[in-house]
């Protein structure tokens, strides 16, 4: 039986991965008049008198809404909100297990950013913080613009920012083991949807170097007609020599290759053509831009996707968890730039630099020291930077 089916059958004896248990013990008549009414009515008045004491008084310190409308999932595309569902639990599971973080599905049926917006911000004070899943470029980076505008807890698009950070951590070491000085990289990222943009702007925060960004037609410049206001804008921060032409060509004498694009697109022969040394992290699912044993015949010396039957997965569970285990902790507002940068190195700082190897620069998604190495990093950020509603 393979993997699909497996899981299939697994789905069908779990009816749903994710429950919920009661905290309080409710057996006998005080056990019910302490947990609801009349004694829940105290509790009730001094969030009244001051809401910050919902994040005292009930479970909204540690809940985070996995919300989405169900037009981008996995490599599915746009399936609908109920047929996201088994994702959404799946992610909720994993930040329960990976950060002892409470997560509840939200699987919104609508496409109207207005609608989804709204929806998302009357239900807000329930919550500890927004993790945003599987919406659909461009309609995505309002979405989240609008909710951190509107919402007072932190809102994170996971699959922009948990994959940015990801890619961050393991570039980081991915340098050091080929000696490579920061802001000297010559950098390919092929798919400019949220997840590509997101990468390059964090990339960019982080001065790895100059980096070219790639769509279907090839490279985005200054000047090209069929970008997005997404890729214009992205055109001004990228691509410092305006270079045209595809992908293939990119790729001449580049040091690192970062794809979150489409399966098979790139060649061992295109990666031949790349620095010596290359690094290269085809992470379209479930079928990369290039395998890697196609990548290694083409010299690639480090090699990173986001399957877990190779080496280096370049995984987002190892960020998301820890993110938002962070930032509860502390109340934090936002999740800001700063902190995902301190994620990143976080993550990075896990694996000793004795212990680095072309097959070994990103930690095990379950060693357990990541969430709270993540968690940590942010937390101390966000006290740092006056986001921290309270302070460790």
């Amino acid at each position: 039986m393979d993997i699909m089916e497996k899981s299939l059958q697994k789905h069908e004896e779990w009816q749903g991965k994710i429950e919920i248990i009661s905290r309080a013990p409710i057996r006998n008549r005080e056990d019910l008049s302490l947990a609801y009414t009349p004694g829940v009515a105290r509790p009730c008045l001094e969030i009244q008198k001051d809401e910050n004491k919902s994040f005292e008084l009930t479970r909204r310190a540690n809940i985070v809404a996995v919300v989405t409308d169900g037009t981008a999932v996995l490599g599915l595309g746009d399936i609908g909100p109920s047929a996201a569902m088994p994702v959404m639990e799946g992610k909720c599971a994993l930040f329960k297990e990976f950060g002892e973080v409470d997560a509840f599905p939200i699987c919104i049926d609508s496409k109207d950013v207005d609608e989804i917006v709204r929806t998302v911000s009357l239900i807000s004070k329930s919550f500890g913080g927004i993790n945003l899943e599987d919406i659909a470029a461009p309609r995505c980076f309002e979405i989240e613009k609008r909710l951190k505008e509107c919402c007072d807890i932190p809102v994170f698009h996971d699959d922009q920012h948990g994959t940015a950070i990801i890619v961050a951590a393991a570039l980081l070491n991915a340098m050091k083991l080929t000696k490579r000085e920061m802001g000297t990289a010559h950098i390919v990222v092929n798919g400019a949807g949220a997840a590509g943009i997101a990468i390059t702007r964090l990339l960019l925060q982080m001065n790895f170097g100059d980096i070219v960004l790639c769509d279907k037609q090839g490279a985005i410049y200054r000047g090209a007609e069929w970008t997005n206001p997404a890729q214009k804008e992205m055109a001004e921060l990228t691509n410092r020599e305006n270079k045209q032409g595809s992908l293939s060509d990119m790729l001449k004498g580049a040091d690192v290759f970062i794809g979150v694009s489409a399966p098979n697109i790139v060649s061992s022969k295109m990666i031949a053509s790349m620095a010596e040394h290359s690094i290269v992290f085809p992470m379209a699912n479930p079928v990369p831009e290039i395998m890697p044993d196609e990548a290694k015949k083409g010299g690639a010396y480090i090699i990173g996707t986001g399957r877990s039957d190779f080496p280096n997965q370049i995984n987002n569970v190892m960020a998301f968890p820890g993110i938002f285990k962070g930032v509860l902790r502390v109340r934090a507002r936002d999740i800001s730039e700063s902190m995902k940068r301190a994620a990143a190195y976080a993550i990075a700082g896990i694996v000793e630099e004795e212990e680095l190897s072309p097959d070994y620069i990103l930690p095990d998604p379950f060693n357990e020291k990541v969430a709270n190495a993540v968690a940590d990093a942010v937390a101390k950020d966000a006290v740092e930077h006056g986001l921290a509603r309270v302070k460790e």
